[in-house]
């Protein structure tokens, strides 16, 4: 078992140069632009009891905006209401991010401080949208870099060839009604697609 980073470290090679020059602590053009160009970027918080939470998010594409080189917005979305990455920042204060391009085996990888913010000049920039966000999450970027290609040329992500056909795993409703014991009527898909567009 590795249980110290010397031991850790014995049992790899020494990351290339290239990988330790590409961290910025800025977003930079190339930064800037593939986020104007993501529709989805997951989300990672953490608490200081320990809860960890990684939350997909998503949106027409550039739905996270780069303000300047050191702050983004995120402008929050409807969902179940849980607010676990919300309440991680409160404690901690702190965000990771990852970004992704539909097509592009390349990510986006930013870390840095984070905050809630829902003064209304901050939240009327998004006034016009269907839903407009309770609250917007402001990322001080401390460290921001590009992932290579590989784990997504490994994964196939973006291979029609290598997509699952839905219909292998039970409906969301039948998993769900398992693993909370609900007795409730079945939603089926076709009804939970109707719901969901009334949302999105």
């Amino acid at each position: 078992m590795i249980e110290t980073v010397e031991q850790l470290r014995a049992a790899y090679p020494e990351p290339k140069r290239r990988s330790v020059l590409k961290q910025l602590d800025h977003l930079d053009r190339h930064c800037r632009r593939f986020i104007e160009l993501s529709p989805f970027v997951v989300v990672a918080t953490a608490g200081r009891d320990g809860n960890l939470d990684a939350s997909p998010r998503g949106g027409a594409s550039g739905f996270v905006k780069a303000l300047d080189a050191h702050t983004l917005h995120l402008p929050d979305a409807l969902g179940n209401n849980r607010l676990d990455s919300h309440s991680n920042i409160i404690d901690t204060g702190r965000v990771g991010m990852i970004f992704f391009i539909p097509g592009v085996d390349e990510t986006l990888r930013v870390n840095g401080s984070a905050k809630l913010r829902n003064e209304p000049e901050i939240l009327g920039r998004y006034s016009g949208e269907r839903h407009p966000p309770r609250v917007v999450i402001e990322v001080g970027v401390k460290e921001a870099y590009l992932h290579c290609a590989k784990a997504l040329m490994r994964s196939r992500l973006w291979d029609a060839a290598a997509q699952v056909e839905r219909s292998v795993l039970p409906s969301m409703g039948e998993m769900l009604r398992d693993q909370t014991g609900s007795t409730d009527a079945l939603e089926t898909r076709e009804q939970m697609l109707a719901r969901y567009a009334q949302e999105l």
